[in-house]
C-alpha cells in the first residue's frame, strides 16, 4: 500500500493533467482548466487522485512506523485536505475574487507547502541512501520551484521585474510534477525500509536454531 497507492494516484493525476493539455484549449494555470467546458472533471479527478495517494501513504506510515512519522502524516493529511478543498472550490476566472476563489488559493498554498515539508521530515534522520537522498532532493526542488513560481506570478510585485507573466504557468506545472514525483518517491523509499510485515518478525538464525533443535531431538527420540 505504501508504494502502490501513491504510484497509482500519481499516474491518474498526471494522466488527467496530460489529457487536459492535449484536448482542451491552453490555460495559464492548471486550475484554470476547471473553467473550460469539459475541464472540471479532469481537474477534480486529478486532485482527488493525488489526495487519495497522500491519505494512503499517511495510513501506510502510521501502520509501519508510527513513532517516527507523526509530523509527516499530519502534513500529508493537510495536503490531502487542501487538494479536496481545491477540487470542491474552483478558482476564479482572470483576476476576479470570490469566496470560492479565495478558498481555492489558500487550499492550494497548503498543498504546495505541505508536501515538500512532509518529504523533508520523512527523510530527516534517515541514512544517506540513494532513495532518501532523492526524497530530499525532490523536496528541495519543489521548494525552489515554488519560490520562483511565486516570484513570477502576475499578482506579485516581482513578476514585472523578471518577466514572469510569460512563463509562470510553466513554473506551476514544474511544481506540480515535482511534488507528484515526491509523493511517489516517499512511498518507494518507505516501502523499501518497511518491506517486512510487522506481525512476522524475522528472528536471527542463531535463535531459530536454538528454538527448533530441542523439538527436532524430541521427534527423533
Amino acid at each position: 500500500m505504501i508504494l502502490v497507492a501513491p504510484l497509482v494516484a500519481a499516474l491518474v493525476c498526471l494522466a488527467a493533467l496530460a489529457y487536459a493539455h492535449l484536448v482542451l484549449p491552453p490555460q495559464p494555470l492548471v486550475s484554470d482548466y476547471a473553467l473550460v467546458p469539459g475541464g472540471m472533471p479532469l481537474v477534480v479527478v486529478g486532485m482527488l487522485a493525488l489526495a487519495s495517494g497522500c491519505v494512503f501513504l499517511a495510513y501506510g506510515l502510521a501502520v509501519r512506523d508510527p513513532a517516527r512519522t507523526a509530523a509527516t502524516r499530519m502534513l500529508l493529511i493537510a495536503a490531502a485536505g487542501g487538494l479536496m478543498l481545491s477540487a470542491v472550490f474552483p478558482t476564479d476566472p482572470g483576476m476576479a475574487k470570490s469566496v470560492s476563489g479565495e478558498v481555492h488559493r489558500w487550499a492550494s498554498a497548503v498543498v504546495f507547502t505541505s508536501l515538500p515539508v512532509a518529504g523533508w521530515t520523512l527523510a530527516r534522520g534517515r541514512a544517506a541512501l540513494p532513495r532518501w537522498n532523492l526524497v530530499r532532493s525532490l523536496a528541495m526542488t519543489s521548494v525552489v520551484a515554488l519560490a520562483v513560481y511565486l516570484a513570477a506570478h502576475p499578482a506579485t510585485l516581482t513578476s514585472a521585474l523578471i518577466g514572469g507573466e510569460s512563463y509562470y504557468g510553466l513554473l506551476e506545472r514544474a511544481v506540480i510534477v515535482a511534488e507528484v514525483a515526491l509523493v511517489v518517491m516517499m512511498g518507494m523509499a518507505a516501502s523499501l525500509d518497511f518491506r517486512l510485515p510487522l506481525d512476522l518478525p524475522v528472528a536471527p538464525r542463531e535463535t531459530r536454531i536454538a528454538t527448533t533443535a530441542p523439538a527436532d531431538r524430541a521427534k527423533a527420540a
